[in-house]
């Protein structure tokens, strides 16, 4: 008669590992670590990066001013993202495009296991907040130097809720239109940087041009300072696109090394065409490379290899770089608008660019570690060479529509927006505001002398 052999009892956890009601089954410690680290890696793009960037790269007399647009829409983004943002870009469906606004303060909702990822949703509420409000600092990059500082107050809660809300939900939340159909954007060419872009150079439309010689004569007031907040910005991008697998994977990993090889390559391409066009490399030019680098890989950067990487930095370093140096200055029609940071040129057509060719170089295999799926997500590259022509097309069309979309949504929205503050508050500073700048708007200067109770002049 033969002994019932007993079967082996489980492996105990080790006691840092065993579930606990601070720490439930579903979670993994590992990627609520990481994600929390990455939400924060992201924050410091905006808090103190652009921050530091705006408020060295633009004229002495608004680096105040320039500095704390970016300081109050961190802010602000933050309080109603967890009012009522959150859940509009990421909550139950009102309509294919958006979401029900609702709040995200609730103990119950927050502790639970978020709708993508071994962690709470408290840890997915913070992590989407910087990105939504890094959004928003990058708009203000196009109106730096005269928007009233009253419009922006209330610019940003109105985009935030009427704009960016309407382009997550479709392309990020599983309830979205665009995210059903296939749209492929990693971390947010299309949600962040497109959108950034198309609404800058709208509001900067409708705010209007500097004065005549602060748009002719522009210069950083402090290029050391600039570049120190474009490092924070750079390093920062690795939780940008390392955090948007909602796990410490490969994946991850991936995104990481994918999104510096394209940067430095795209850096290393605008520096040579500088050198070649204008016998100079251009700091200034540098930091817009890196700058286009980040933003292209970003919609693609955990999907394609590393050849594909360096392949989209030569891109984002040479064509945005021809869009700005040659197409724009030649155009009447885009000199019309006063764009002070450039972003259509460094977001809205990196953020095209890298959404195009994330459909070309998007691979299956990489595509199923992201979207766990097989079958929906083809590059055309591979559509070629695995015989499946028409689905690596049908993946460019999504990318083209999703482009249109949000161009679209954009350009429309944020012109209802500014149409509406005009009629509350002025858009535009007054002429004696801006001839003076931040001692005029704020009551305060970033280079004062006080100790002889004098300041510097005001340029």
């Amino acid at each position: 008669m033969n002994a019932t052999v007993p079967s082996p009892s489980p492996a105990p956890f080790p006691l840092n590992l065993s579930p606990d009601d601070a720490s439930p089954g579903w979670m993994s410690k590992g990627d609520n670590a990481w994600q929390l680290t990455a939400a924060t890696l992201v924050g410091l793009q905006s808090v103190p990066g652009l921050v530091i960037l705006y408020g060295g790269a633009v004229k002495k007399k608004w680096a105040v001013n320039s500095a704390f647009m970016a300081f109050y829409a961190f802010a602000c983004v933050l309080f109603c993202w967890v009012i009522w943002g959150y859940r509009m870009s990421f909550g139950d469906e009102l309509v294919p495009f958006w979401g029900k606004a609702n709040i995200a303060l609730d103990q119950k909702f927050l502790l639970q296991q978020t709708f993508s990822g071994k962690f709470p949703n408290a840890t997915m509420v913070y992590f989407q907040s910087v990105f939504a409000a890094i959004t928003l600092i990058l708009i203000a990059g196009a109106v730096l130097g005269r928007m009233n500082f009253y419009a922006w107050m209330m610019f940003v809660p109105l985009w935030l809720t009427f704009s960016y809300t309407f382009g997550a939900f479709s392309i990020w939340c599983p309830h979205g239109f665009l995210f059903k159909n296939g749209l492929i954007d990693y971390s947010g060419g299309f949600v962040i940087h497109l959108s950034s872009g198309v609404a800058g150079f709208t509001a900067a439309y409708w705010v209007g041009p500097r004065l005549p010689k602060d748009r002719k004569s522009f210069p950083p007031n402090n290029i050391l300072l600039m570049l120190a907040g474009a490092g924070l910005l750079w390093m920062g991008w690795a939780g940008f696109n390392g955090g948007d697998p909602y796990a410490v994977n490969i994946d991850a990993s991936l995104a990481v090394l994918n999104t510096h090889i394209c940067t430095a390559t795209s850096l290393l391409t605008w520096i040579a065409l500088d050198m070649i066009v204008f016998r100079k490399p251009s700091v200034i030019g540098a930091v817009q490379g890196m700058i286009t680098g980040l933003v292209c890989i970003t919609p693609a950067a955990g999907v394609v290899q590393g050849w594909a990487a360096i392949i989209m930095g030569l891109c984002s370093g040479s064509i945005p770089w021809f869009t700005m140096m040659v197409i724009h200055k030649n155009s009447r029609l885009l000199q019309r608008v006063d764009d002070t940071m450039a972003v259509l040129h460094t977001h809205a057509i990196a953020g095209s660019l890298g959404g195009i060719l994330a459909g070309v170089f998007a691979k299956p295999k990489l595509n199923f570690l992201f979207y766990t799926t097989y079958g929906q997500y083809v590059g055309l590259v591979y559509g070629f060479s695995t015989r499946e022509v028409d689905t690596g097309l049908r993946q460019l069309g999504i990318q083209l529509l999703g482009i249109l979309y949000i161009a679209t949504l954009n350009v429309v929205s944020t012109s209802v927006i500014c149409l509406l503050i005009k009629q509350v508050v002025p858009l535009r500073m007054s002429e004696e505001d801006m001839e003076t700048g931040d001692d005029a708007v704020h009551g305060e200067e970033a280079y004062a002398i006080w100790g002889d109770g004098s300041r510097d002049s005001a340029d």
